[in-house]
């Protein structure tokens, strides 16, 4: 009689909780219905653009690499029409870098719009920080040979400080140019800064040797 009557309980349980089933789902079926179709949707929506981003990186990295091969082999001006087309239509980093790689090119025929095109990679501040100050730097490099000290300082300066990752080649820069306008007791500061930091390049503090060498040789300057 006893389990007659648990399975008598059992049943009616399972009709009401049955009946309640029912009646959520008449009230809220619709919603888990539009909810799962969200989370599928969400779910195709997020596969199609992590294809469409990885097709568009991939393609824009064919471009930028064509580019390039185009440049060593000396067709500069398909080379700079190819990388102005990814500055426009490119995805990712490949504009910023592409900009930066027709800038170099410029710098082989005009100097000037070079120096011009880096400066201004180095004021966009849609530009990552460190692609800013690569910029900033290239452009000092080349004012080496067609500024004045002044005009090398203004770009590379503010990154000679010890916590910058450019500080080596910045000092080298400033060194440079100081160096060639004689201006020799600035020179010697900035060669002395980059031997007295223990992190320079062997190659940068080796340049930077060689040079206070000649300082020193000159005569113009006691050490």
């Amino acid at each position: 009689m006893v389990n007659q009557d648990d399975s008598f309980i059992r049943e009616v349980n399972e009709e009401l909780r049955s009946d309640q089933m029912r009646l959520i789902w008449k009230r809220f079926g619709r919603i888990f219905i539009g909810a799962a179709v969200l989370v599928v949707l969400g779910t195709i929506g997020k596969v199609s653009y992590d294809y469409w981003r990885d097709s568009e990186a991939s393609a824009a990295g064919d471009s930028f690499l064509a580019a390039l091969t185009l440049a060593r082999e000396g067709k500069n001006e398909e080379a700079l029409a190819a990388l102005t087309a990814l500055e426009k239509d490119g995805f990712g980093s490949y504009p910023v870098l592409a900009r930066m790689r027709s800038a170099s090119l410029l710098a082989t025929t005009d100097a000037q719009g070079a120096v011009n095109a880096f400066t201004a990679i180095a004021k966009d501040g849609s530009v990552p920080q460190a692609l800013r100050d690569a910029a900033r730097l290239r452009a000092a490099y080349l004012l080496v040979d067609t500024g004045t000290y002044d005009q090398v300082s203004a770009e590379a300066e503010q990154l000679a400080t010890p916590q910058s990752a450019l500080r080596h080649s910045a000092r080298e820069v400033l060194g440079l140019s100081a160096y060639k306008h004689e201006d020799y007791a600035r020179a010697k500061e900035w060669f002395d800064a980059i031997l007295a930091d223990n992190e320079s390049p062997r190659n940068v503090a080796n340049r930077a040797q060689m040079l206070l060498d000649l300082i020193a040789a000159s005569g113009k300057l006691s050490s």
